[in-house]
This record gives C-alpha cells, structure tokens and sequence, in this order.
C-alpha cells in the first residue's frame, strides 16, 4: 500500500503524461477530455475508464455528475470501496479532496496507477468474467496495447451448442472459416474488399495522428494552467507576506 501511495504521488515526465493522454483518448467517454483535473474530479469519467474495461464490475448510475464538493467526494467513495477495492486499488482521502478540488498534477498520478491496475487485472482475469465482447486480444508483448472490444463480438456469434464449445475451438474454427471465405472469393471482389481494407487503416492511422495532435495542444494548454496556478499561489504568497509586513 506505501508503493502504491508514492506510485500515486509522484509526478510523471512529459512522456509518461502524453502515453497516458493517448490511453485515455482510445477509451469513449461520456464527455469530451477538456481540461483533465476538472474533468475527472467528480469521479464519474475515471467509473467509466474502468466500465470500459471490466463492464461487470462498475453499474454507472451509481455515479452522478456534479459540481457540488459532497457529491464528488460521495462519488469517489462509492468508487473506492465498491470497484476500486475489487482492484486491490485505493485512493487516500485527501488525495481524493485534492481531486475533487480541480488541483492540477494530481489526478494524472492516479490514472497512471489505476491503468497499471487495469492491466494486471487482464492479464490474470479469466475471459468468462470480462464478457465475450471484451476477450483480451492484446499482444502479451506490449500491456498497453488497446483492447478491440467489437472484433470477437463481430468474428463469433455464439448460440445454443457453441456455447457450451471450448473458446480456443471456437476461435479456431472461426478463423478456418475466414480463410476458406477469401479462398473462395471471386478474385475480382477479393481485390476491391481488399483495397477497402487498406483505405480503412489508412483512415484509421490518419485519425490516429489526429487524436495524438489534439492530445498534444491540450497537454500544453494543461501545462500553461498549471504555470498560471503556480504563479497565482506566488503571488498570493507576496500578498500575504505584504500584509503582514
């Protein structure tokens, strides 16, 4: 618990910031990433990071949005001993009123601890309790790999019997029937589908680019926040020793 305080304290380098950026740019959220201490700290968009993943394990109405600091901080509650405990995960209270306060550098720690979280959780969970749809096709090689949700649910349709069939021949036998469809293909089709998937990921990666341009220009809008509540703290600093002298 001590490691995982510091892990949540301690301030994360310019490329730790912008990898977490874009891991929460590939997670659908119910609202857009504008200003991160403010859009996080009523506890509502961080139930949602972890429904994405584990959607069993968050029931989101249990979590309301708000501007008031009781309601955040019952938010946070909520998360902290109903999910994030399932996690072997815990927010300490005041960093919690730090959060819910909007103060800057604090809440990124905590979503950087909670990701490393997530993915052990992966890693050791069986599929039966993710849900067909969430099947972990990451590449063991990279943690940080995006999970596909769609490409199992659209790949396998399973019903009656082939419930009760073991996933691995299931997936087995489907991609032996994906190889006999293009085989079979006429050649003519074949190209034109073809040549539609490659506009696709070419789209794709455009977006990509896109997402990591706009996690960029609102990086550094996060960081000039940041300097102006610096120097809004030293100047409230050079107030008070004004007064006082």
């Amino acid at each position: 618990m001590l490691k995982q305080n510091k892990a949540m304290a301690r301030k994360l380098n310019e490329e730790e910031l912008q990898d977490l950026y874009a891991w929460i740019d590939r997670i659908p959220l119910s609202r857009p990433k504008r200003h991160i201490s403010r859009d996080f700290s009523d506890g509502v968009m961080a139930a949602e990071v972890v429904k994405h993943f584990f959607p069993k394990l968050v029931e989101l109405h249990n979590y309301i949005p708000a501007n008031s600091t009781q309601q955040k901080l019952s938010n946070w509650s909520v998360l902290n001993r109903k999910v994030f405990s399932k996690l072997s995960f815990s927010i300490p209270e005041e960093t919690v009123k730090r959060i819910v306060l909007n103060t800057a550098g604090v809440i990124e720690p905590i979503l950087s601890a909670l990701r490393q979280k997530i993915d052990k959780k992966l890693q050791y969970t069986p599929d039966s309790t993710l849900g067909l749809d969430y099947y972990d096709i990451r590449d063991p090689g990279d943690p940080h790999t995006e999970i596909q949700p769609t490409t199992v649910q659209h790949l396998v349709q399973p019903t009656g019997e082939m419930k009760k069939k073991d996933k691995s021949g299931l997936k087995n036998g489907q991609m032996e029937q994906t190889v006999q469809f293009y085989t079979e293909m006429d050649p003519a089709v074949r190209l034109i589908l073809q040549e539609k998937e490659q506009a696709v990921i070419a789209l794709q990666e455009t977006v990509e680019i896109l997402q990591m341009k706009v996690s960029r220009l609102e990086h550094l809008v996060h960081l000039k926040d940041m300097r102006i509540e610096e120097l809004r703290q030293h100047l409230q600093i050079y107030k008070a020793k004004g007064s006082t002298n």
